[in-house]
């Protein structure tokens, strides 16, 4: 009997790239996490977040997204937005939080260095995980997903459920770890070093190396 392990290189046939949260509202500067924010005090919390976002993040998940779509792999995205107008169907942490991107706004769609394809799925969440907010579940296992692979942000929060709920219901999870992102040096890799358990974690070099 062959062992079980995560460490199983992706079979293209069963393998899908799902993108977490990477919207103009939370991944903008004038995104509505952040446009009330003072220059100053956007600059000491986020500063650091978005310079890594713009040189090494999003330029990794846009490597990813091309990879995966040459290899007619699917590309799914989920982002933070609300079934109505007033978010009165979000979470209760959502919220306490104030998280509110309504129905079909800006905030709410997926940043123009990603934008979907009309064909690939978006999945609009009202929860840290999409795998409570969504169908995702049943969507995954109708395209024939195993294998997961993860990217996004923000790393110690939503891509960090998105993990643990995605193993539990019987994923293989790849997460890329270049290819997420959160507000600290230290957040990320105590997120990394805490999820390391449940997933394979590989850099995206190693990962467009693996899918040629």
């Amino acid at each position: 009997m062959t062992p079980l392990s995560r460490d199983i290189p992706l079979e293209p046939q069963q393998s899908g790239l799902l993108f977490i949260d990477v919207q103009n509202f939370a991944a903008k500067r004038d995104g509505g996490e952040f446009k009330d924010l003072s220059d100053a005090a956007f600059e000491k919390d986020y500063g650091w977040f978005f310079e890594q976002m713009q040189q090494r993040v999003v330029p990794n998940m846009r490597k990813l997204q091309k990879a995966f779509r040459a290899k007619k792999m699917e590309v799914l995205y989920t982002t933070i937005e609300s079934l109505t107008l007033d978010g009165r169907d979000r979470s209760l942490d959502y919220k306490i939080t104030g998280f509110n991107v309504p129905k079909g706004s800006w905030d709410g769609k997926v940043i123009d260095e990603l934008e979907p394809t009309d064909d690939e799925i978006v999945f609009p969440k009202s929860s840290s995980s999409v795998f409570v907010s969504t169908h995702i579940d049943y969507v995954l296992r109708n395209l024939g997903v195993k294998q997961l692979v993860i990217s996004g942000i923000i790393t110690d929060q939503c891509v960090e459920s998105a993990i643990r709920d995605a193993c539990d219901l019987g994923y293989l999870v790849t997460q890329v770890t270049d290819a997420c992102a959160t507000y600290s040096q230290a957040r990320h890799d105590n997120s990394l070093n805490t999820i390391k358990g449940y997933c394979r974690q590989v850099t995206t070099d190693e990962l467009l190396a693996e899918i040629g």
